[in-house]
């Protein structure tokens, strides 16, 4: 069992899957689309079931075979606790988001693309985590570009061209930064033809200058990606004109690869260079946690609010990798996991909301919680765990990193938990507005906002007008409440912000040898005045 090419099975295999869905009908595309994913999560828990908890070794089910050795490079992969659960929940949520997308795309060929390049997301997904050689790595970072720029330039809204090119030019312009930092970190390092392994790079007697330099090539790719402030422009509108499940794999996967790469990258490879920028990034991490939320709250299209809610989260996970304590970081690194569940929430909900009612206006809706009660109260569920309620998970993950903010940088703790009461404003004003207020007004199976007093449902005339540009009213779903597909999507993300939030300790004991080594090679410890943490999992399960 544990001799299994793991971590190549999982990339090889949803990969040979999109060809196969490219070539098949539309109706049977999506199905094999959807069976692909499914079996290869279940290959990702097979696997899984053979790492070893608190295990000596950095990287385990490791491959490494040589793949252009004039070059140094290796296709090498492995896995420690962080990037372990990186990629079981992107193998969880590809399948929830095929469900979620089922009827995203008109029948014919356009469907079964579509689905194709949903499904080609998820070895790149496997691949970016579990890369254990740098170039390796940058082949994988860029290589995702590819089918999310299809799948916004394809099958988005209104602006989906101007979207997808400014989504590929930032991408494209902090991947070319990375590489000549790639190739320069081969020409520092100990070459051969393993010379781009990471455990080889890892230590090197680099110059400080040149360290540093090595380290913002790293760094600026990695902000951007992830999206940090003043970086994060293209976010809101890569969001807004995808499709909701193309926004979840975007928000709630890969752009985890910014904060992870930080931590593989930037603090294992140039230690002396991380401490050295952290004045500065601690800095843009909490303008993005203000910034971010304070534009959140003054949006009026519920996509791009949901975007913004995540800059600000981002700057949560970026202040606790650079606060450098353990507790701090192991919030960080929980915090991608909950991320991705919480916005995958958020989107999807709101995406079954844009279904019905052919708007992504905040001002279009209202009433709704009275027409459609199980919708409403999932959305609540989901905008709850954004604010971090206690209970759901993102609470557990937000009071570590603040908290361990704290104990090194406490006037960035106070600035970071302004954050708090912000992310309260924008998802309660929200919520009220889309869901509160006099019900809707219901005629031929369509809904629109009905302003003044409660009729009672009298049949009024519908305002076809109000809806967004671009959709027909032929577009608009049934108003009803969740059929059975949409409870499959929201059920397994519900789950997972609940028991995670009652009890994190399995998930952060995961994540600790990776926290603790990662600390260990930065070199720096908890701060003296601290008792003693044995672990950051004692913090999480603690608390």
């Amino acid at each position: 069992m544990t001799d299994l090419p793991w971590l190549s099975l999982l990339v090889a295999l949803p990969l040979v899957g999109a060809a196969v869905t490219a070539a098949l009908p539309a109706a049977l595309a999506k199905r094999f689309a959807l069976g692909t994913s499914l079996l290869t999560l279940v290959v990702g828990i097979a696997a899984a079931s053979q790492f070893v908890i608190g295990s000596s070794e950095q990287f385990q089910l490791a491959e490494q075979y040589s793949w252009i050795p004039q070059l140094g490079v290796s296709w090498a992969l492995g896995v420690d606790g962080i990037s372990l659960a990186l990629i079981l929940m992107a193998l969880v949520l590809a399948p929830v988001c095929m469900v979620a997308a089922w009827d995203d795309v008109p029948g014919g060929r356009s469907e079964s693309t579509y689905f194709a390049l949903l499904l080609s997301l998820v070895p790149f997904m496997v691949g970016v985590f579990a890369a254990t050689d740098v170039f390796l790595f940058y082949v994988f970072f860029e290589a995702m570009l590819i089918p999310v720029y299809f799948l916004i330039g394809m099958y988005g809204g209104e602006r989906r061209q101007y979207a997808a090119v400014k989504f590929l030019l930032y991408s494209l312009a902090g991947g070319l930064i990375m590489l000549v930092a790639v190739i320069g970190l081969y020409v520092v390092g100990p070459g051969g033809t393993d010379g781009f392994m990471i455990e080889r790079l890892t230590g090197l007697d680099i110059a400080q200058d040149t360290e540093r330099w090595l380290f913002l090539g790293f760094f600026i790719a990695f902000a951007i990606k992830a999206p940090m402030w003043p970086l994060h422009t293209w976010l809101p509108d890569a969001a807004a004109e995808s499709r909701p499940a193309v926004a979840t794999l975007l928000v709630g996967v890969l752009d985890k690869v910014g904060t992870y790469g930080m931590i593989r990258f930037c603090l294992q490879l140039f230690p002396e260079a991380s401490q050295w920028a952290t004045p500065v990034v601690v800095v843009l991490a909490l303008v993005s946690i203000v910034y971010g939320a304070i534009l959140a709250i003054g949006q009026s299209d519920m996509m791009r609010l949901i975007a913004f809610t995540s800059v600000s989260h981002f700057g949560f996970i970026v202040l606790g990798i650079f606060a450098f304590t353990s507790t701090a970081h192991a919030g960080s690194n929980l915090y991608m996991i909950n991320h991705g569940f919480s916005t995958a929430a958020l989107f999807l909900v709101a995406g079954m909301l844009i279904a019905r009612r052919g708007s992504r206006r905040i001002d279009a809706y209202g009433g709704w919680q009275r027409v459609t009660p199980a919708l409403a109260g999932v959305f609540l569920v989901a905008g709850l765990s954004a604010l971090s309620l206690p209970g759901l998970s993102t609470f557990v993950s937000e009071f570590l990193v603040i908290t361990g903010t704290f104990q090194r940088y406490p006037a960035a703790g106070v600035v970071a938990s302004l954050g708090l009461v912000l992310s309260a404003l924008y998802v309660l004003l929200m919520y009220k507005r889309v869901m509160t207020g006099p019900a809707p007004v219901v005629v031929e199976g369509a809904v629109t906002r009905l302003e003044g007093p409660d009729t009672g449902g009298q049949d009024l005339p519908y305002v076809r007008a109000d809806l967004d540009e671009g959709v027909t009213p032929a577009q608009i779903g049934p108003v009803r409440d969740l059929g059975l597909r949409e409870k499959v999507v929201v059920a397994p993300l519900l789950a997972a912000l609940l028991v995670i939030g009652f009890f994190p300790k399995p998930v952060l004991d995961v994540l600790d040898p990776a926290v603790q080594r990662t600390l260990q090679v930065v070199g720096v410890s908890d701060p003296a005045h601290d008792a003693p943490a044995d672990t950051a999992s004692t913090h999480g399960s603690d608390h």
